[in-house]
């Protein structure tokens, strides 16, 4: 087992590097920033237990460190040992991960193909020196602060070096399995364009908002992986075809016909200018400089979704029971529309909290189970912050005798667990707030049960009369079931057959017509699953 090493802020590290506060920790060390006695710089001290792989490891990640001398590579000042640890001052690079960024959802197209290409600089210098990266992933990209795009690319704890591996055991593949080039898994050794492919695997996630080879069985990624990532044009019609094809190239089942990273690094920054210009200017560009060239879907278009469900949440939560007055639920909703702008995870936290107080105003112990819902829930969606929220749809499409698009409506979450458990909760949420305000939930015609809860009710006591209560109309949770399944499957129906979405939306249309639902809903039904179902039926790039 591997011990995170917890230094001393009093002591020094090799006599001139003294601990202010831990950066950043993983299963084989950990990483602070400290002060250099010697020049008074910040450096990252990187902090590796020598023992089993992971000295190894902390013995070629200070080999790639003396070797690499690029500005996109973070530069090591010093490397150093003691009986226990292996020291690696790195200079300090203020900023943040690009797995941070992507999941914010804060870049714009154009910013993620440059830092493609800047990351694609540095495994060319790294190719150069006999160097092979095998771990090229978003968390060990890092983001500079700043107003311009500046990538820098971090650990090389996992290369291989002049085409010898001697890290690893017969049969073991280094690296994160989703980003891992499908001839490494066949038992290839590691080679220049296995990291072409990790860069493609990152660009393709970012530009498409998902990853090609996540929200599968964990049995299921390498088979996948080696049967090669959908077209991006699949998923970005929008984009310029230059840049679709450059992708695709670096996702190329055969190594032989993937570019070189430098190649590759050109080829995305001529599609960017061979890209038409949008005037625009970014959040962070100061008044006066040119507009940036940006492609399809602005920053604020990105936003628009985690505001838009923040809003719909909180607007929902507030009016639940009767208890806020209407300006304070306009703030409300404003609030956590603006929280959500500033950020996903802040806005996801505000709208949950809405119903609180009209919660706990009926019933205490109501009010504790739901705030232990929320936290769970938020602490489930924290990664996925500007889908967190997209349960809300199921007692939007309710109102309207929808809820049988709530599996389409939830496809943006990513996961299949995740995607599953959205949809099911979108329709127990419709008809909570429809037995609330004492109507019938369409087209199940499910009433409001009785439900015996008084307000000194404990939490256990309130969920135990829920549950006898949801038992009494087995329809609700049956649809929940179905929602939830449809939901999750929606994406393998699709790779299955190219008409595996209209199968899926067939079904669900036959169940709406079951259940007695009015001619408008039956048509708009149809209409919206059919047109999901021609477009997935379309052509593929």
């Amino acid at each position: 087992m591997s011990s995170v090493a917890i230094p001393s802020t009093r002591d020094l590290v090799l006599g001139r590097y003294r601990p202010v506060r831990p950066l950043g920790s993983g299963g084989s060390g950990s990483v602070w920033l400290a002060c250099d006695e010697r020049t008074g710089l910040d450096v990252a001290l990187k902090i590796i237990a020598r023992e089993g792989k992971a000295a190894a490891r902390a013995e070629r990640e200070a080999l790639a460190a003396r070797r690499l001398r690029h500005e996109r590579c973070v530069r090591a000042y010093d490397v150093g040992h003691d009986s226990s640890h292996v020291y690696i001052a790195y200079e300090y690079v203020a900023g943040r991960t690009l797995r941070e960024a992507l999941r914010m959802d804060d870049l714009s197209d154009e910013e993620t193909v440059e830092v493609a290409a800047q990351v694609l600089e540095a495994l060319a210098h790294a190719h150069r020196t006999g160097i092979v990266h095998r771990d090229v992933k978003p968390s060990n990209i890092i983001l500079e602060q700043g107003d311009q795009v500046a990538a820098r690319l971090l650990d090389f704890g996992l290369a291989q070096f002049d085409g010898a591996d001697t890290l690893t055991a017969v049969g073991d593949v280094p690296g994160t399995l989703a980003y891992i080039a499908p001839e490494r898994l066949a038992g290839s050794e590691a080679q220049p364009e296995s990291d072409v492919w990790s860069v493609g695997v990152l660009l393709w996630e970012s530009l498409a908002g998902r990853h090609p080879f996540w929200g599968l069985p964990l049995q299921e990624v390498a088979t996948a992986i080696g049967a090669g990532a959908p077209r991006l044009a699949t998923e970005r019609r929008d984009l310029p075809r230059r840049l679709l094809a450059a992708v695709d190239g670096a996702l190329a089942g055969d190594p032989r016909s993937r570019p070189r990273a430098s190649a590759l690094a050109t080829q995305l920054r001529s599609a960017l200018r061979a890209a038409p210009a949008r005037r625009t200017r970014s959040r962070t560009q100061p008044a006066g400089r040119p507009a940036k060239r940006t492609l399809p879907r602005p920053k604020a278009a990105q936003r628009a979704l985690p505001v838009g469900l923040a809003a719909a949440t909180a607007l929902l939560g507030a009016t639940l029971l009767p208890f806020w007055p209407p300006a304070l639920v306009a703030a409300l909703v404003a609030g956590a529309g603006l929280a959500a702008w500033m950020d996903p995870r802040l806005g996801l936290a505000v709208a949950l909290a809405a119903p609180v107080f009209p919660i706990g105003n009926a019933s205490q112990g109501a009010a504790l189970l739901y705030g232990a819902f929320a936290l769970a829930w938020l602490a489930v969606s924290w990664r996925e912050a500007r889908t967190g929220l997209l349960f809300v749809c199921g007692p939007l499409l309710a109102g309207v005798g929808l809820l049988a698009l709530v599996p389409l409506a939830v496809q943006p979450v990513r996961g299949t667990v995740r995607r599953a458990a959205q949809a099911a909760l979108a329709v127990l949420a419709a008809a909570l707030t429809t037995w609330l305000a004492g109507e019938e939930l369409a087209p199940l015609g499910s009433v409001a049960p009785e439900v015996g809860i008084a307000p000194p009710s404990p939490p256990a006591d309130v969920a135990t009369e829920l549950a006898r209560a949801l038992a009494t109309d087995p329809l609700v949770l049956a649809t929940a079931a179905v929602a939830a399944a449809a939901a999750a499957l929606l994406p393998f129906a699709r790779k299955l057959s190219r008409y595996g979405v209209l199968a899926v939306g067939a079904g669900l249309l036959a169940a709406v017509v079951a259940a007695g639902a009015g001619i408008a809903s039956i048509l708009l039904v149809a209409l919206t699953w059919g047109l999901a179902g021609a477009i997935a039926a379309g052509p593929r790039g």
